[in-house]
């Protein structure tokens, strides 16, 4: 698995990839809690294209990060592609606080996937 941040302007990206399973979720963790280091308002985006398999042991750091990021007048939102990710959110009821972004510019724009594929598609 590989894990890495990165900041730009405002945003810092949380990049994972391969499992996220009980046996990575803490590095998982680990890496969202690095992201949001400092004060003032945060925006963090979770890139989990490269992610194969994802269960729902990632629920918790993701929902505390989410939690900080509002606290902080900020947000948080997940690029995925693969079905897995939305399978556990809507599993868990949680496909609203996580919407699918396309990819990362989309994040950072509040474009879901499912509103910019209508506005592809008008």
């Amino acid at each position: 698995m590989g894990l890495q941040h990165h900041l730009f302007d405002e945003l810092r990206v949380v990049t994972a990839g391969g499992e996220l399973d009980l046996t990575t979720a803490p590095a998982f963790a680990r890496d969202l809690v690095d992201a949001r280091h400092g004060d003032g308002r945060l925006l963090l985006v979770v890139d989990l294209c490269g992610v194969t398999f994802m269960d729902g042991s990632v629920l918790e750091p993701l929902c505390a990060a989410w939690e900080d990021c509002h606290e902080r007048l900020g947000w948080l939102r997940v690029v995925h592609h693969r079905p897995g990710a939305s399978l556990v959110f809507r599993a868990a009821g949680l496909q609203d606080r996580f919407p699918r972004y396309a990819t990362i510019q989309d994040a950072w724009r509040d474009v879901p996937a499912d509103r910019a594929t209508a506005d592809r598609a008008t």
